[in-house]
């Protein structure tokens, strides 16, 4: 899956939060600043080339809905992070956050008890 840009990740994130939308609906859900409508316009274009959305024409507008979850999104991007940056490897990811103090020992035995009660299932 490809990686989007910062942009696309805040469109996508709008519509996922609401379930779709029409362009206004979008710009009126973002945080200020607002971003110009036809920048969204266009975003949400570039989304659909991409196949992140579809549209469904409404009249004279069109309605974005997602073709992607959030969640396929985020294990595609990780799944090509790992892969691009730690030679495929989750174990020398979670080191290198220890290693810059950036998960800690708690964190770390947090995690390794979800892992052993995902193995119990």
């Amino acid at each position: 899956m490809q990686k989007l840009s910062a942009q696309e990740e805040e469109a996508m994130l709008l519509i996922w939060k609401n379930g779709g939308g029409f362009v206004k609906e979008l710009l009126d859900s973002m945080p200020d600043p607002k971003i110009p409508y036809t920048t969204l316009a266009s975003t949400l274009k570039n989304l659909e080339r991409k196949s992140f959305v579809r549209s469904v024409k409404y009249a004279n507008a069109y309605r974005y809905e997602p073709t992607v979850t959030e969640e396929e999104y985020k294990r595609g991007f990780m799944n090509g992070f790992v892969s691009e940056y730690f030679r495929n490897s989750y174990k020398e990811l979670v080191s290198f956050f220890a290693k810059e103090e950036k998960i800690s020992a708690r964190e770390l035995k947090e995690i390794i008890k979800m892992i052993d009660e995902q193995d119990k299932d």
